[in-house]
């Protein structure tokens, strides 16, 4: 019985050439790789989720990992995997999209709250 090897990919960078290094499960892979990105900037991203209302994109997320960046300022990425928010513009841990994911709870009861005192008002009872 042998195990199971992990993915690798394979790319050309423009600063250290073509490099092989481990690919996560989740990564959606590397079909538009520019080979003149420089290693440190190699990206694993998974495929987004998305919240579209009425053809427009309010909020995309996905996974992201820079194995080979330098740690950067909190927010910006980096070797640690985190979930990129779009619009914010960050990547965030767990803990930071718990609470992300728990405010947008918040907003929607807020939203369905709305909706309410607009049936209210639009049926005469609140005006």
């Amino acid at each position: 019985m042998s195990a199971e090897q992990p993915s690798t990919v394979t790319l050309a960078t423009s600063d250290h050439g073509v490099v092989t290094l481990p690919e996560p499960s989740w990564c959606l892979g590397h079909a538009i790789h520019d080979p003149e990105t420089q290693y440190a900037d190699i990206i694993h991203s998974s495929p987004d989720i998305t919240l579209t209302f009425r053809h427009a994109t309010l909020m995309t997320a996905c996974l992201v990992q820079s194995p080979n960046a330098t740690p950067r300022a909190a927010g910006l990425g980096g070797p640690t995997p985190g979930v990129s928010v779009y619009p914010l513009g960050e990547s965030l841990d767990p803990v930071q999209m718990y609470d992300l994911a728990a405010r947008i709870d918040v907003y929607a009861d807020q939203l369905r709250d709305l909706a309410d005192q607009l049936t209210r008002i639009l049926g005469g009872v609140d005006r």
